[in-house]
């Protein structure tokens, strides 16, 4: 590969991931039930619930993955809080009718799941992708968000393309050949020291995204944060905490809001899910709803 499209698919890993051992068809630990809700467009959105408590935690998954995507999270956190993890339109169990894939539609994925379960004060954690949607989902619901987290996803060294052209220019190779730019891109998500089944696991299950779907909401990321990352990032900024990977353990945090994971790439919580549950723990102790 040359050096150009090293830095890409390095840049790449900045922003979007997956991650195959939580995803479809596997195991959802300790989830007491699943079920399914109409989306505001009509789609049909799969997500799955275990715990109870005061305050729901709502895993929102990356690029192309599923809600088992925080298995290990639903595990850890569910004998304490309510704990949902949803499937957004387009990928796992859920509907794939769009012809757009954008972060508002997404985020109204998670605003059906939180009126379906009636929760009433919520932490959205939000992993790459899923970090504009948790926040296109606070402007929706409003005083019922008490935090959101962000997951490697905000104050990362990424720079994201903002004119049209550099978004289209970033997005084709993916039009031209999705399944081996892509399978690319994911080898280069990971450190060097990460778990090769994990590498190939993860590669195998990206193969499989549906084009469309990853096409586009690559393409509506960029357009999201190009048009709206700015004013959201100020908007919450008193509730927007963010789990950042440090995979050579010599970064510093941008600002007080920002936590760092040693040791870890794109995949924080899957990598190391002892150390993100630990911080996330944390987070939540900050914003006053510690069980």
């Amino acid at each position: 590969m040359n050096d150009k499209l090293s830095g890409f698919f390095l840049a790449s890993a900045l922003f979007t991931g997956a991650f195959v051992v939580g995803c479809s068809g596997l195991m959802l630990g300790k989830a007491a039930y699943t079920g399914t809700v109409k989306s505001a467009d009509g789609s049909i959105i799969h997500y799955s619930v275990a715990g109870q408590g005061d305050t729901a935690l709502v895993f929102v998954p990356c690029w192309t993955c599923d809600n088992s995507f925080w298995t290990r999270q639903l595990d850890y956190f569910s004998n304490r809080y309510q704990v949902v993890s949803l499937d957004l339109a387009g990928h796992g169990q859920s509907g794939n009718q769009r012809s757009q894939y954008t972060m508002e539609a997404f985020g109204q994925d998670v605003v059906a799941v939180a009126n379906k379960l009636q929760l009433k004060q919520i932490v959205l954690i939000g992993h790459s992708m899923g970090g504009p949607v948790a926040m296109t989902a606070a402007q929706r619901l409003g005083k019922r968000v008490v935090g959101i987290v962000g997951v490697d996803t905000f104050y990362t060294p990424f720079v994201y393309p903002k004119s049209t052209e550099q978004i289209n220019a970033f997005v084709q190779p993916f039009r031209d050949d999705y399944v081996g730019t892509t399978t690319a891109m994911v080898k280069s998500l990971f450190p060097p020291q990460a778990d090769p089944a994990l590498v190939s696991q993860t590669v195998e299950y990206f193969s499989k995204t549906d084009p469309k779907v990853g096409v586009s909401a690559m393409y509506e990321l960029f357009n999201w944060s190009a048009s709206h990352r700015d004013a959201a990032l100020n908007q919450f900024s008193h509730q927007l905490r963010n789990i950042n990977a440090d995979p050579e353990n010599k970064g510093q945090p941008v600002n007080a809001s920002v936590v760092l994971i040693p040791g870890v790439g794109h995949f924080v919580a899957q990598e190391n899910p002892d150390a993100f549950n630990q911080a996330l723990d944390g987070i939540l102790n900050d914003f006053g709803v510690a069980r």
